[in-house]
């Protein structure tokens, strides 16, 4: 089996002593559940990822998508992968039984994803998507548009993607110009261009369900006049069966830095004046609807920053414990010592140990964000299910945005220890600092995630949701300090809460004053130090369970 790619014992440190999420399965929402049946299931994608997924990560970013006649062809490798992922019902691991979910633990799908996304990030485009359109038709659609879709979706025989991005509509989603004009049977013709489009083609499933952003004529200007569509690549009659193909094509694939075997397609919606799509939701409402697939996609994007930058501190560390250079720093005068891994040098062990602190940072941040999935899922208490989704609203742009900048740092840091040869395709820390790049600028630039976090998330509830996270912060601080070796730490930390929690009201108070502009100049600071301070939460939180 290929090198590991995730700390198995972390995961579980993070999961069962941490979060303690044994203590949800005796919750209704998971009876039936046992500790055991979690284990099988991160053992099962753990091997997924290490036999099928990672082995073809290299291939699928040198055999890159091609695109040949109007369709994309996916490294033929993907295949047998693709199939494999169908087989074990790993698209709907957390979704109500009810719909063909398996019903598990949002925090053990994260662990799972963890492994797949660190074994091959751009392969798990093509699962996401068709989870996440097809979460939009779950809440939002009808009866009959769930019946006809969503079977097909869950099980990854169908594919999905989200058309937002317009050419002069990108992060200001409200300029788009694509047009739905109501047709006598109820459906819409739809007409537009799009572009950036993740898995807009490709040729592992049957379909594609498109979910599409347009304005209907005569609806009002920017975001409160976009309505959202659902547009397959090949029509689906009322019975289920495939009719004729829809006139969205794909019309060419970027030339990327990274996460070459992703399809990123340009799109054509109607040029022969027959594309044809219906209604998901209400008129004029789609921006709120496809917020729920964006947030989705956001934690996601997190998540898929944090596991390559743990497989680039798993390879880093395994390379440094075999790499022999020079003479430890204690025998330097000696000519007759003999020479040593590089892991014995102070510079990589430095190295080393940052980028193990964020990894293993972000890991409990990210399975934090699914345990409050989970507690909310659970919970009866109305307050309390509101207090932990205000939490994950709070939440989301942090984790989007700090992992995703913390996460390529660590990957910059995995080149570095390899040395010359980590800027070589000889290793995979080159790839894996390419495909990360663009996690901090897909799903909403991350400045415009600072944006959300101090605009709209600090202030929401009047500041409850966010002072929930100081008390807890807090709470921590104090139960540490009765900890011998961490009192001293929990002082340090309990100060800057303080004082973060004080920047953060003058900062918001800023933001609502004459002064916003510069307000905002610093938002994109503070959200990092939101993430650090979260971290140092996390890594106390740990050092206190441990202990």
């Amino acid at each position: 089996m290929a090198q590991d790619v995730s700390d198995r014992k972390d995961m579980e440190f993070v999961l069962y002593d941490v979060l303690n999420i044994e203590t949800l399965l005796n919750t209704p929402k998971f009876e039936g559940i046992t500790r055991k049946t979690l284990d099988m299931l991160i053992t099962e994608a753990r091997s997924l990822a290490l036999k099928e997924l990672l082995p073809i990560n290299a291939i699928g970013d040198r055999e890159g998508c091609r695109y040949e006649n109007g369709s994309v062809r996916v490294p033929e490798a993907f295949h047998r992968a693709f199939q494999k992922y169908r087989e074990g019902d790993w698209i709907t691991l957390a979704d109500d039984p009810e719909v063909g979910g398996q019903g598990m633990p949002v925090s053990v799908s994260l662990a799972v994803a963890e492994y797949f996304n660190a074994a091959n990030c751009s392969f798990c485009m093509y699962p996401g998507l068709c989870h996440g359109a097809g979460k939009l038709i779950e809440i939002f659609g009808t009866d009959e548009q769930k019946k006809l879709y969503l079977p097909n979706m869950y099980s990854g025989k169908w594919g999905g993607s989200m058309l937002l991005t317009e050419p002069n509509a990108g992060s200001d989603v409200g300029a788009l110009t694509t047009t739905a004009v109501p047709n006598p049977d109820g459906t819409y013709s739809i007409s537009g261009n799009k572009i950036f489009i993740t898995a807009g083609d490709q040729d592992l499933t049957e379909n594609i369900i498109h979910p599409v952003l347009a304005r209907i004529e005569g609806a009002p200007a920017g975001t409160a006049g976009i309505s959202l569509f659902i547009v397959p690549k090949i029509w689906v009659n009322p019975d289920g069966s495939l009719g004729e193909p829809n006139d969205i094509v794909c019309t060419g694939i970027e030339e990327k830095m990274g996460i070459h075997g992703s399809a990123t397609c340009s799109m054509s919606l109607g040029a022969k004046g027959k594309c044809r799509g219906v209604l998901l939701g209400e008129k004029n409402k789609g921006m709120r609807v496809m917020f729920h697939l964006m947030n989705e996609a956001r934690l996601g994007v997190g998540l898929q920053a944090f596991a390559m930058a743990s497989a680039a501190y798993r390879h880093a560390a395994q390379y440094a414990r075999e790499r022999v250079q020079g003479r430890s720093l204690l025998s330097m005068m000696d000519p007759a010592a003999p020479p040593v891994t590089i892991v014995h040098h102070p510079d990589v062990r430095r190295m080393l140990l940052s980028m193990k602190a964020f990894v293993e940072g972000m890991r409990t941040l990210i399975y934090y964000v699914g345990y409050c999935f989970d507690r909310k899922a659970s919970e009866t208490d109305p307050q309390l299910a509101d207090l932990y989704n205000g939490m994950i609203e709070v939440l989301t742009p942090v984790v989007k945005a700090y992992c995703s900048e913390r996460a390529f740092d660590v990957c910059t840091q995995a080149v570095q220890v390899h040395g010359g040869y980590g800027y070589t395709r000889e290793y995979p820390v080159e790839q894996l600092l390419r495909d990360c790049k663009i996690t901090s600028i897909y799903e909403g630039t991350n400045g415009i995630q600072a944006m959300d976090l101090l605009g709209r998330k600090l202030g929401m509830k009047k500041g409850a949701y966010f002072m929930r996270f100081i008390s807890e912060m807090q709470k921590t601080a104090q139960e540490a300090k009765a900890i011998p070796g961490l009192d001293l730490l929990s002082s340090r930390f309990e100060k800057a809460v303080n004082r973060f929690s004080e920047t953060a009201m003058n900062l918001g108070l800023s933001a609502m004053s004459e002064k916003v502009q510069t307000a905002f100049a610093f938002a994109h600071p503070f959200l990092m130090v939101t993430g650090d301070i979260l971290l140092a939460w996390f890594h106390l939180w740990r050092a206190k369970t441990a202990a």
